[in-house]
């Protein structure tokens, strides 16, 4: 006996293993809150290591960290709290975007820069080039398997993701011509405040998308089913 074709719009791979636009209360109510609230912090605490770790390696900076170290040239701040105020920054356009904020988004905004600082405060730069190349690699795919950790939570996505897809929905454009503008203009004003263009930004603009492509099915949760809104036809 042949099994029946999926109803029409909707895809025969199971909907809680999709990406959920719900929600702070329905990510709370749908269920395994024990797998993913852990997987939401272990992935926030990488992601600002990853960030260190493309740091200390000084062989140029994730994009939006050029512009997180051109701002540092000018103000007394740690980086990690310059990572905080410029998430939050981010957050404001999100209301005319009608973004649904989640407990991902406001983690990732006050979580990532701190756990940067932190791996910074304990991690050298080495001398020798082998290991700088290893530790800039090393640090582009922790990024990726951090954002397949924290995303995959189901708890919504960072401050700048959220913009991200906001304007992409808005506009009509491509999630990939709207993260491009977004990215050259934060590397262009970071470049201009100061901040470090090289290797790392072009490695980091080229990999991340693979990257997270590759882990972020890895580490996506299932959600209840009637968390998750029904497909529309």
């Amino acid at each position: 006996m042949t099994k029946a074709a999926p109803p029409a719009g909707r895809t025969s791979a199971p909907r809680g293993r999709q990406l959920a636009d719900i929600g702070p209360l329905a990510q709370l109510r749908a269920g395994r809150l024990g797998v993913r609230l852990p997987l939401l912090l272990v992935g926030l605490f990488l992601y600002g290591a990853s960030m260190a770790m493309v740091l200390r390696a000084t062989l140029g900076v994730i994009p939006w960290d050029v512009l997180h170290v051109g701002v540092s040239q000018h103000v007394p701040l740690s980086f990690g709290t310059i990572v905080v105020g410029v998430s939050l920054l981010v957050l404001i356009p999100w209301i005319p975007l009608r973004q649904k904020p989640g407990l991902g988004t406001i983690g990732n905004a006050l979580l990532i820069g701190p756990s940067a600082d932190l791996v910074l405060s304990i991690l050298d730069a080495p001398d020798h080039l082998a290991w700088r190349v290893l530790l800039l690699v090393g640090g582009v795919v922790l990024n990726g398997v951090a954002t397949g950790m924290y995303i995959g939570s189901q708890f919504g996505p960072g401050p700048r993701d959220g913009l991200m897809t906001g304007l992409a929905r808005v506009t009509g454009r491509s999630i990939r011509v709207v993260r491009t503008g977004i990215e050259v203009t934060v590397v262009a004003v970071g470049w201009l405040l100061g901040g470090t263009v090289g290797l790392g930004t072009a490695l980091y603009a080229v990999a991340i998308g693979p990257l997270a492509q590759l882990f972020l099915p890895l580490f996506t949760v299932d959600l209840r089913q009637d968390a998750v809104p029904p497909t529309e036809t």
